[in-house]
């Protein structure tokens, strides 16, 4: 089978192309044939050895977020078959509950082997059936993007419908967010430097448009237009970002701080401590969360966006139409047909 290593982390021209013998599962266990992956900022901070973790483990295979189709399963496995159409859990070990401890160690394409491969071994209790109605290059979209967005907006305080969420740009987490927003009738404000942009989140169902070019002080923009700031901000602007976010947020309301975006910088904390906000780490979800996603997009029908879809061969480039940071959506690398 084809797969890509990265030998040494030292930016995207060290994703090298290599092959290696099929694997075959044990015991609970499953092989699958990948036929899709998706990338995410993580992607290219682990690529340029900038790991939250430090650098990764040399020749890991890349990427966390992928979808295809189980080709066989080891003796005892009960939760698929063969001809299941199926996309890998972020973090493999993490099925329910709050994170614990050793759950990190299961990440995938990071702390562990991930997907950017013609085949890989699961365990049985790290995949998740797709939406029937989603491609492979969709289902491919959803492990790490998709669930995050599933927890900002549903992991914490309860949001009722008409309650203002707060989105930052136009990538994977930020589209997911205001299309699982939308479906959940909640308002929906969207940031954006760029207006055509800013036209596209509004036909995917955004309220309130801001662009932050046109208004630097945009925390007064949602504070205005939503009567007095939103419940709950989809944070992935990090330290430039977060004190406005702040600012934009209604009393008691609550932020989700994402994973490798919300890092580094200092905040003053008494505006948070006076409007009783909630400021909530995010780091992906557990299978339960992705269980529950799925439902909702299979009830609401809803397909994510995909910006641009790249072949297996021309991986590099799908990493670096990523970092241009041009996109919509997500970037996905097609494996199989």
């Amino acid at each position: 089978m084809r797969l890509y290593r990265l030998p040494q982390a030292t930016g995207i021209d060290s994703l090298t192309q290599a092959e290696a013998d099929i694997p075959q599962p044990g015991r609970g266990q499953v092989l699958v044939r990948m036929h899709a992956a998706s990338l995410n900022y993580r992607d290219l901070m682990i690529v340029n050895g900038r790991a939250a973790r430090g650098a990764p483990p040399a020749n890991l295979i890349p990427l966390s977020d992928g979808a295809g189709e189980v080709v066989s399963v080891g003796p005892e496995v009960s939760r698929v078959k063969p001809g299941d159409r199926v996309a890998g859990c972020f973090m493999q070990s993490w099925i329910g509950g709050p994170i614990g401890p050793d759950d990190a160690a299961s990440s995938m394409g990071g702390a562990i082997d991930g997907v950017l491969a013609e085949y890989r071994v699961f365990d049985q209790n790290g995949l998740i059936p797709l939406p029937a109605h989603l491609s492979y290059e969709q289902g491919a979209t959803l492990p790490c993007a998709g669930v995050t967005a599933w927890n900002a907006l549903f992991g914490g305080q309860t949001l009722y419908p008409g309650d203002g969420v707060l989105v930052l740009g136009t990538g994977g987490v930020s589209v997911f967010a205001l299309q699982l927003a939308v479906a959940a009738g909640l308002t929906v404000v969207a940031t954006s430097s760029s207006d055509d942009k800013l036209e596209r989140m509004r036909r995917l169902g955004a309220t309130h448009l801001v662009n932050y070019r046109q208004h630097p002080e945009w925390q007064d923009q949602v504070v205005t237009l939503t009567g007095g700031g939103v419940a709950r901000v989809v944070e992935v602007g990090g330290p430039g970002t977060l004190a406005r976010s702040i600012a934009a947020t209604r009393q008691g309301g609550e932020i989700g701080m994402i994973g490798a975006l919300t890092t580094g910088g200092e905040i003053n904390p008494v505006t948070a401590m006076r409007k009783g906000l909630i400021m909530r780490g995010i780091y992906v979800g557990s299978r339960q969360m992705f269980e529950a996603m799925n439902r909702a997009i299979t009830a609401h029908r809803i397909e994510p966006v995909i910006d641009r879809v790249f072949p297996f061969e021309h991986a590099a480039e799908a990493y670096r139409h990523q970092t241009g940071q041009t996109h919509l959506g997500k970037v996905v690398i097609r494996i199989a047909g």
